[in-house]
């Protein structure tokens, strides 16, 4: 096999585990918070990253067997962005004392988005080939999305949390 496509393959490896890892995370905070509205965000975020991984496969096997992306198939498009609204409903401000998971859950979700995010804009910055930075920075733009949703309820419910539990803030 040679070298660049081997190095291709090796970079959609590491992006279909990347994905994988994200939608094993997103299935076990679904069913791990209290929060309905958070249960079925998680889910849907846990759907939408297995749409990721089918797609990278597809992009691995179009790779293995032509030598190239197959650029005329598309991501799937996401019916809303994440980062508008609120991942958790209004009452877990009632219950932020003991929402523990939660907040951990927007932390780890957050870095788990922001690590995606920077490998995929750094395998379009080595791309030579337009279409195949395209393709890179529209992952990179779908986990940004996720990323602003962590970080937006994070910032909507971490002073709370922080006095609620006595934390002196990071």
């Amino acid at each position: 096999m040679e070298r660049s496509k081997k190095k291709i393959l090796d970079g959609l490896k590491t992006a279909i585990e990347a994905e994988l890892t994200g939608h094993e995370f997103y299935k076990s905070a679904a069913k791990s918070t209290k929060d309905p509205k958070g249960k079925a965000t998680f889910a849907k975020m846990a759907q939408e990253e297995m749409g990721h991984l089918h797609y990278l496969q597809h992009q691995y096997r179009s790779v293995l067997d032509t030598g190239d992306y197959d650029l005329k198939k598309k991501l799937k498009k996401s019916s809303r962005k994440h980062g508008v609204g609120p991942i958790f409903s209004k009452e877990i401000e009632s219950r932020i004392k003991s929402s523990h998971f939660e907040v951990s859950a927007l932390t780890i979700g957050m870095k788990l988005e922001q690590d995606a995010m920077k490998f995929y804009r750094s395998c379009a910055d080595k791309a030579d080939s337009p279409d195949v930075k395209a393709f890179y920075h529209e992952l990179a733009a779908w986990e940004e999305d996720h990323y602003k949703a962590f970080k937006n309820q994070l910032q909507l419910l971490k002073e709370d949390y922080f006095q609620a539990n006595s934390f002196v803030p990071m």
